[in-house]
């Protein structure tokens, strides 16, 4: 590995091509905070799909691609006089340091459990932190994201089931209301049950240290990868798809499942 010195003037290195191509090249000489934004979110979304891979060649790759935006934000605010990558990595420094008194101060925490509470304590004495305990959640968030976060911060502060199991009853009661407005045929109703419902089983992946996100993107790809495979399948006897039953698919479903072990 690399000593603290090759990271440096490697990062370093960044910066300095990062200033030659604003001055020189056309495109980057041209782009702004609002057009870079939709390719930041393209390529946090890309290293996402490298960590959920474990591909560490394409992660190791996918970081360099957000190191560059953040590098670029920076460069814009730099020419606008407003702050520099400096600024933004002392200002980095500077929350890490005070979010950790268990390390830099004296403060005890021994577990990670700990550290978490403690963060949402610290976070809402800093001079310029959030003004409510929810306020820090990013309205773009994707829903599911969004359940998930909202929840630890409001269990961070005491707001949470005494007991895991606790939850159990809370989306059996969120399963019969569902039930209800659907056989009532209110599509409103409907939907805001569903949401509930969806809400109340993220809560319960979190009380038992279930990360919902990562759980469902797993099911998603094993999907993905079975569904394939009946596709594959099929093409392979000269079926179609469309012209298969459903019982024939889940033959080609089982057999995929079967594969997996």
């Amino acid at each position: 590995m690399h000593t603290q010195t090759d990271k440096q003037l490697a990062f370093a290195k960044v910066l300095e091509v990062l200033d030659t191509l604003r001055e020189k090249c056309p495109w980057d000489a041209k782009q702004t905070n609002e057009s870079l934004r939709p390719n930041t979110v393209e390529e946090v979304f890309e290293l996402v799909d490298a960590l959920a891979a474990n591909d560490s060649q394409n992660i190791k790759k996918e970081l360099g691609d957000v190191l560059l935006h953040v590098a670029f934000y920076a460069k814009i605010a730099e020419e606008k006089g407003d702050f520099d990558i400096a600024d933004v990595c002392k200002a980095l420094t500077d929350k890490l340091i005070f979010r950790h008194p268990h390390i830099y101060g004296n403060v005890k925490a021994d577990s990670a459990e700990e550290v978490i509470k403690n963060w949402e304590q610290i976070k809402l004495k800093e001079k310029d932190g959030n003004k409510s305990v929810l306020s820090g959640v990013p309205s773009a968030l994707p829903a599911l994201i969004k359940a998930n976060r909202i929840q630890e911060k409001v269990a961070n502060v005491g707001f949470d089931w005494e007991k895991p199991e606790d939850v159990w009853e809370k989306l059996k009661e969120e399963i019969s209301e569902v039930e209800a407005e659907i056989t009532s045929g209110n599509q409103e109703g409907m939907e805001e049950e569903f949401g509930d419902l969806f809400f109340a089983l993220v809560n319960a992946a979190r009380l038992y240290g279930i990360n919902p996100e990562n759980a469902l993107e797993k099911t998603n790809r094993k999907f993905i990868s079975r569904f394939n495979h009946i596709e594959k399948r099929a093409k392979e006897t000269g079926k179609n798809l469309k012209d298969m039953s459903l019982s024939e698919m889940d033959e080609f479903w089982d057999e995929a499942k079967r594969l997996e072990k």
